[in-house]
């Protein structure tokens, strides 16, 4: 499935910066899939986007994981050899999508391989379906920009200390690019998308002020 920008020559949603080709972060994804209209307040109306405490404390932890995960043995991802980097940038105009890896698994050295594996650090202790689709955006990002094969990612549970297999399936590949199409869609329109069914999100929601149709 292709996913492809609009080339517009207006200057885009309030906030973004004119004919941008990566306007997308992989954590939009994951907040796609929770709720779409968190996604619609946050580009199309930037001036009341918060910072929660979740956001600063998912990223304090995953930095603390990182020199823990420098001594230890890849054996936790079930792999004798393979060389790791970490807090990797990634993009891809194609995709209309950037984020920064954690950490990144090539199975041989970096200019060599063929496959890679990324991981992605977590509080949770549960392998959600919008973190495996997050996990496949660092792969079609990889793929995309070294031209290697990503099969399979891991999350990374940081307070069991445990790692969980995610296998990039055709269906998760097709169902994340599907997902990426409908944001950018609601981006280049400006469109609110319909809020969650499901409304005990919305309880906890920093932006349940602004949805006037939710109780």
């Amino acid at each position: 499935m292709e996913v492809s920008l609009e080339n517009k020559q207006h200057a885009g949603p309030a906030g973004l910066e004119p004919n941008l080709k990566t306007p997308f972060r992989v954590t939009d994804l994951k907040q796609w899939v929770y709720c779409p209209r968190i996604l619609y307040f946050y580009y199309c109306l930037p001036d009341i986007r918060p910072v929660t405490y979740k956001m600063q404390a998912g990223t304090e932890a995953g930095q603390a994981e990182e020199g823990r995960e420098a001594r230890r043995s890849l054996r936790s991802y079930g792999l004798s050899q393979g060389e790791r980097e970490f807090n990797l940038s990634l993009s891809a105009e194609r995709l209309g999508l950037r984020g920064t890896a954690d950490m990144v698994i090539w199975l041989d050295s970096k200019l060599k391989s063929t496959q890679v594996i990324p991981v992605d650090y977590k509080l949770s202790t549960k392998a959600s379906d919008h973190f495996k689709m997050q996990l496949m955006a660092y792969g079609l990002l990889l793929e995309e920009m070294y031209g290697v094969c990503a099969k399979r990612g891991f999350l990374y549970f940081i307070s069991l200390r445990r790692a969980e297999e995610v296998s990039f399936t055709k269906p998760l590949r097709d169902k994340t690019l599907q997902m990426l199409s409908a944001m950018q869609r609601m981006l280049w329109h400006e469109a609110m998308p319909e809020a969650t069914t499901q409304r005990a999100k919305c309880v906890a929601c920093e932006f349940r002020r602004f949805c006037n149709d939710v109780g």
